[in-house]
């Protein structure tokens, strides 16, 4: 089986179909594994329970746009086509995740975030111009974007009703995948980013995970 070779143009028109799909709520993913939360029964949630699990869900599934937007725009500026195609990978991998989240969020009641375009647009840019940094420094882009997701993760872990289980199995999942991904881009020759990045990156998380609560 062959790999396509796609063009710079086709990598934009690829991102900029993917950003229309999720504008418009008609992302269209699918997930190419099962639904972790599949063997979980529903577990009654009071009201406050099931509104708090929702806004959880409805971060995480905004964090996973971004991330597929992050990885996308990688993907457009990577200077290697083997770092192009790991970039491209892990997109699909994210899809996993937000098909789970969106899932969820349905059995919840619930709905995804007003602002996915908005999360899909600004990581993308921010995506491209890491990836315009060399090769090094957006494989060290992503492991600590993997890592600051593992951290929200956890922090959801332990806030998340007790009841929940199915939400549960979804985010340890994820929590497993994002950090195979963290140690992929480290192996592959991810660089360190120096603290003032680091911080801002948490600045800038924080933002869209108070919002994407709520909205």
């Amino acid at each position: 089986m062959t790999t396509r070779n796609y063009t710079w143009l086709d990598r934009v028109l690829i991102g900029a179909n993917s950003m229309l799909e999720i504008a418009v709520g008609k992302s269209q993913h699918t997930a190419s594994r099962d639904n972790p939360s599949a063997d979980h029964g529903e577990h009654d949630l009071s009201a406050q329970e099931r509104r708090h699990s929702a806004g959880l869900m409805r971060i995480n599934h905004a964090g996973e746009v971004a991330a597929q937007a992050l990885y996308q725009g990688q993907a457009l500026t990577a200077n290697l086509a083997n770092v192009r195609e790991q970039m491209t990978q892990a997109a699909r991998e994210e899809q996993d995740h937000l098909a789970w989240c969106e899932q969820r969020l349905h059995e919840l009641g619930d709905r995804t975030s007003w602002l996915n375009p908005l999360w899909y647009g600004g990581s993308f840019a921010i995506g491209a111009l890491a990836g315009a940094a060399g090769d090094a420094w957006s494989l060290g882009f992503v492991a600590e974007t993997e890592r600051q997701v593992m951290r929200h993760l956890e922090q959801h872990l332990a806030t998340l009703p007790t009841a929940d289980a199915k939400s549960r199995a979804i985010l340890e999942q994820m929590k497993i995948d994002e950090g195979q991904h963290a140690t992929m881009a480290v192996q592959a020759g991810g660089k360190e980013l120096p603290e003032p990045i680091k911080r801002l990156m948490g600045l800038t998380s924080k933002v869209m995970t108070s919002t994407a609560y709520w909205l």
